[in-house]
């Protein structure tokens, strides 16, 4: 939901009633994961997607009736074996999707929870996606407590640690609680809706493929960071689309500015004597990937050069040199398409090739 946030906070605080669908479970070749989300406005207006075009149709209707009765609905869509005209996935998966009535009085910790996103704090949101009627029961879980209520203290706790384990891994998922030991007369099941803080790109270069990086990496969805030693060059100007810009020289700034799991860190400086001390501690960081542009002749000696400083050959290893995917790129944007493909592929092990030449293995990994 970080992509229709504030759009859904302007109709909060503009106190339109809207309906909210998000992807809770999906089975088999899904377009989107489990936290997809669109709402709909009482005067028709669309944000956001949950199957990328497959099933919005009927959820737009579905959501409009939402409105209407102020009643959540919980609905599945998938291959229709009868009518070609019904709504269903031609990608061959299944997608469950909770459509619930908002703004007003309804969702009551919405404002909440996009207050924690906007201010990129982790939070969950746990909602209870079971039981007949559908009644609207959430609860909010930060790293350091909780607001809101499930129906019964036991389960709230129960749900809050698992809530917090899924926001340690940046998941979102269905969790099956009770009824042993929970004081439920049945199992319930929970949606948990994580939003964890955006993954890091850090830009290293004030250069011109920084510039067509710095864009891709924003229409991702990472929080980028532009840093270079040379104030000329790392201007607002320049790079209209980083969050941060950094005049600092990029081993230095490295050292001190959070790495963790989540962070890509490409080098883009072309300079040895900006390359080498970054990308010695760069490969020391739990960074999930490092990249770094030149030639082949370029990495060659950069190699060399990391061996005399200490660099040990498993961290070596880990580099991704001459950065990005052979797509064959020429201009700054081709070439950051080519940076952003191989770090996609790495993160969901894609293989980079043509989809036409990888049959029968599945397009979503």
């Amino acid at each position: 939901m970080w992509d229709i946030a504030s759009s859904i906070a302007s109709w909060q605080a503009a106190g339109t009633s809207f309906a909210l669908a998000t992807v809770v479970r999906t089975s088999k070749s899904a377009p989107r994961g489990p936290g997809a989300s669109m709402a709909v406005s009482a005067d028709g207006d669309v944000i956001g997607s949950v199957s990328g075009g497959c099933v919005e149709g009927a959820i737009y209707e579905l959501a409009k009736e939402v409105i209407e009765s102020r009643t959540p609905a919980l609905a599945t869509y998938g291959i229709s074996d009868d009518d070609a005209f019904e709504a269903g996935l031609t990608c061959g998966g299944t997608i469950d999707i909770y459509v619930r009535p908002a703004g007003g009085t309804h969702h009551p910790h919405l404002a909440q929870a996009l207050e924690a996103v906007r201010a990129s704090r982790p939070v969950a949101v746990a909602t209870l996606i079971s039981g007949d009627p559908l009644r609207e029961r959430d609860l909010v879980v930060t790293l350091d407590g909780t607001t809101g209520t499930l129906g019964a203290i036991r389960l709230d706790t129960a749900v809050a640690e698992r809530a917090r384990g899924l926001l340690a891994r940046g998941e979102s998922a269905v969790v099956r609680v009770g009824p042993h030991g929970e004081q439920l007369d049945e199992e319930v099941s929970v949606f948990v809706h994580s939003f964890s803080p955006p993954p890091r790109l850090l830009v290293f270069g004030a250069i011109d493929f920084a510039g067509a990086v710095a864009r891709i990496g924003k229409f991702l969805g990472y929080h980028v960071t532009v840093c270079d030693a040379r104030p000329v060059f790392a201007t607002r100007k320049r790079f209209p689309d980083a969050d941060e810009l950094v005049v600092s020289w990029p081993h230095i700034y490295l050292e001190n500015t959070a790495v963790d799991e989540n962070t890509v860190i490409c080098v883009l400086t072309h300079d040895p004597k900006f390359d080498v001390p970054l990308l010695k501690r760069a490969l020391r960081t739990p960074a999930c990937y490092v990249g770094a542009m030149g030639s082949r002749r370029t990495h060659e000696d950069r190699l060399v050069r990391l061996r005399e400083t200490g660099v040990e050959e498993s961290a070596l290893d880990r580099l991704a040199s001459p950065i990005g995917l052979d797509l064959g790129a020429r201009t700054p944007e081709e070439t950051a398409v080519a940076i952003m493909a191989e770090i996609i592929a790495l993160q969901w092990g894609g293989t980079g090739r043509r989809l036409t030449e990888t049959t029968p293995q599945p397009i979503h990994h």
